[in-house]
């Protein structure tokens, strides 16, 4: 018989600490009790989540946006992770909840670069309660500044840096520091590359061009559209050196 009503499906275990509730993430706090940016918290099964909020984060908006599995974006709890271009941590404070989770009871490692002090501060503030995330200020271009910090080349690499040269600055820092078959994500705003007049759709495509002449398969290219307007989030493997 057709007609009925569709039964309500319930919270999705993304990982052992993300939850995806209808549209909503939630991640399971590595520091309970406590808020990092006002963000709501929840419990599931008993245990506090916090709740990702994708207008605030590219890595949340592309979960919620993806055509594919949104775990396949989330590396496994214990990965150690370089982050580019952290800021004022949103994404960094759910990837830390993911990644190394309270007391860094996983064994996790989030090297987290930015070049604003103000962000240091916070994202410094931050670590002191989530052992595992190491802030580091430093400009993304410049790795023989702060790349001793990372010794051994990292399975997943995330850059968000709204800076021209965006693809050529992701492409080196991924040669530097990516393992082959790594994955790398890449936050890119179309207001900060060279305009070349083709219009926004032409220059993503581009885009995506580069990073195959750079020797990455581009598993997906992820519209923010909504969540954060102009930007596209590529998710690429790491081929060759």
């Amino acid at each position: 018989m057709g007609g009925g009503r569709q039964r309500r499906r319930g919270p999705r275990d993304l990982s052992p600490t993300v939850i995806l509730d209808r549209r909503t993430l939630w991640t399971q706090n590595a520091v309970p009790g406590q808020a990092v940016y006002g963000e709501s918290l929840r419990k599931f099964s008993g245990r506090e989540h916090r709740r990702w909020d994708p207008t605030r984060s590219k890595l949340g908006a592309a979960m919620l946006r993806t055509r594919d599995d949104p775990a396949d974006l989330l590396p496994e709890p214990g990965t150690s992770l370089l982050y580019l271009g952290a800021g004022h941590g949103t994404s960094i404070s759910h990837l830390h909840d993911h990644l190394c989770g309270q007391g860094n009871r996983f064994g996790g490692r989030l090297v987290a670069v930015d070049l604003a002090p103000r962000c240091l501060r916070e994202l410094t503030h931050m670590a002191a309660s989530r052992p595992g995330l190491v802030p580091v200020l430093g400009d993304a271009r410049q790795h023989s500044a702060w790349g001793i910090l990372v010794p051994r080349k990292v399975d997943w690499l995330f850059q968000d840096v709204a800076q021209a040269g965006q693809v050529d600055m992701f492409v080196a820092a991924c040669r530097r520091f990516l393992n082959v078959g790594g994955q790398g994500l890449l936050s890119l705003k179309a207001a900060s590359e060279r305009w070349t007049g083709e219009g926004e759709a032409a220059l993503f495509a581009g885009v995506e061009e580069q990073l195959v002449a750079a020797g990455f398969e581009v598993v997906e290219s992820i519209e923010l559209t909504g969540y954060e307007d102009n930007h596209r989030l590529y998710h690429v493997t790491m081929k060759e050196a």
